[in-house]
C-alpha cells in the first residue's frame, strides 16, 4: 500500500474549503442561518486522532522488534486503513473549517469572536486528526531492512499468524 500523497491531502483541503465557503454563502443568500460547528466536534476529532495513534503503538513495537507477542495481520491492516481514512477526512474537515473562517472574515459585518473561535477550534481539531492519521500510518510501515531473502534472491516478508 502506498503512503498518503501530500497532493491528495492538499486537494481534499481545497475541496473542503471551497465547499464550506460555498455552503455558507448559499445558506446566507437563502436567508437561513449559517452552519457553525460546535466545540465538541473539535474535541471529538482530537480524541479520535489520539485513539488512532494509540491503536498503532503495538504495530510500531512489532516493527521495531520490541513486541513480546505477534500482532494479528488483520489488526494491522485495519489500523492502517483507519489511519489513512483519518488523514483523508482530517484534510477534508480542515479545509471545511478554513472555508467557514474565510466566509466569516469576508462578511461586511464582522461576526462575534465566538463564531470565529468555533471555526478555528474545528480547524485545530481536524488538523490534529490529520496529523494523527499520518503519524499512525507511518507507525504501521515495515522498515526496509525487515525483509528476508530466500534462495532465489526474491524478497519475502515474514508474516506471523
Amino acid at each position: 500500500m502506498k503512503r498518503t500523497n501530500i497532493s491528495t491531502l492538499v486537494l481534499l483541503a481545497v475541496i473542503g474549503g471551497v465547499s464550506g465557503a460555498f455552503v455558507e454563502t448559499g445558506l446566507a443568500a437563502a436567508g437561513r442561518p449559517i452552519i457553525l460547528p460546535p466545540f465538541t466536534l473539535a474535541v471529538a476529532l482530537a480524541l479520535i486522532g489520539g485513539i488512532v495513534v494509540w491503536l498503532a503503538v503495538p504495530i510500531r513495537r512489532l516493527t521495531k522488534g520490541k513486541a513480546k507477542a505477534p500482532i494479528d495481520p488483520f489488526y494491522a491492516t485495519r489500523v492502517l486503513m483507519l489511519a489513512k481514512a483519518s488523514a483523508l477526512s482530517g484534510a477534508l474537515l480542515t479545509g471545511l473549517g478554513a472555508g467557514i473562517i474565510i466566509y466569516l472574515l469576508t462578511r461586511s459585518v464582522v461576526p462575534g469572536v465566538g463564531s470565529i473561535g468555533l471555526a478555528v477550534s474545528t480547524v485545530v481539531g481536524a488538523g490534529l486528526l490529520l496529523a494523527a492519521g499520518l503519524i499512525a500510518e507511518h507507525m504501521c510501515t515495515i522498515p526496509p531492512g525487515d525483509n528476508d531473502d530466500d534462495e532465489s534472491g526474491k524478497k519475502t516478508v515474514r508474516v506471523r499468524p
